[in-house]
């Protein structure tokens, strides 16, 4: 296993994070390519691990604080860690301390650049990006907002600890139509499979429901919504992690209609 930055040869896979053989990646759309090459001109950098092969069995993708969804300075904020755990593709590589060896590279280079340390989100549960598996790694708690942990590692003595955002409105319910209302960033390709998939959604009910997309890569809309992805339904927030089907949130559309009084047909 080798870590190296991200070439040419490896950026499509890494805007699929990884698992070039999902359809749910191909039906996210080209989001994450287009976020990718508006933030490598700010300062995203990206190391892939290689199996002996040559094949792209982990990644790990990390930027100034400055530019990524919280709020600090001077530190490398990282987006994700992942290493492919499905059978398909390149398989399984779980359990192979790359994880660790990405994570070591991450903050060799950080420090290199002259950051004053690391930071990263985590969720408290034993799921993907667990904040405690960053706490064997030396990281400590920031700042907490339910299941969503902000973990830091200081370099510099003084290195000012981050903060997460926290949500600062949620939409109002459309006038004649419901809203089908998705914050959507671009970094996160199961995110803007949610988008995507409220999108269609809505095109199904043109005369009631209406679709209201709003970019969280703008550093102004971000802080003023307090979060970098999120669906709502009128004033509703619905759960996207793991991202809905295009069912489950065409049924959660009826019903809202259906609640508001709207005449309602299914297409199909």
């Amino acid at each position: 296993m080798e870590i190296v930055d991200l070439s040419d040869e490896y950026v499509g896979s890494y805007c699929k994070c990884l698992e070039d053989w999902s359809e749910e990646m191909r039906e996210a759309g080209d989001h994450k390519r287009e976020w990718y090459e508006r933030h490598r001109a700010k300062g995203l950098r990206v190391k892939i691990a290689k199996d002996g092969e040559g094949r792209a069995v982990g990644m790990i993708h990390y930027a100034p604080a400055e530019e990524a969804p919280l709020l600090g300075r001077g530190l490398y904020y990282i987006y994700c860690v992942w290493v492919h755990g499905y059978k398909r593709g390149v398989g399984d590589h779980r359990k192979k301390g790359i994880g660790k060896a990405l994570l070591a590279a991450a903050e060799e280079d950080a420090r290199a650049l002259g950051s004053k340390g690391m930071t990263a989100w985590g969720l408290r549960l034993p799921v993907f990006m667990r904040s405690a598996w960053f706490k064997k790694h030396g990281y400590r708690s920031a700042d907490r907002d339910g299941a969503v942990e902000l973990v830091w590692k200081p370099f510099a003595p003084d290195a000012e600890a981050p903060r997460l955002l926290r949500m600062m409105k949620k939409p109002t319910p459309g006038a004649r139509k419901v809203a089908l209302t998705c914050l959507r960033n671009g970094w996160c390709p199961a995110q803007d499979l949610v988008h995507e998939r409220a999108r269609r959604v809505a095109l199904d009910f043109p005369t009631m429901a209406e679709f209201i997309s709003i970019d969280t890569d703008d550093r102004e809309a971000l802080e003023e919504w307090g979060a970098a992805d999120a669906l709502f339904i009128d004033e509703t927030q619905v759960r996207t992690g793991p991202p809905p089907s295009t069912e489950a949130i065409r049924k959660l559309l009826v019903r809202k209609m259906k609640k508001r009084g709207l005449f309602v047909r299914v297409s199909g």
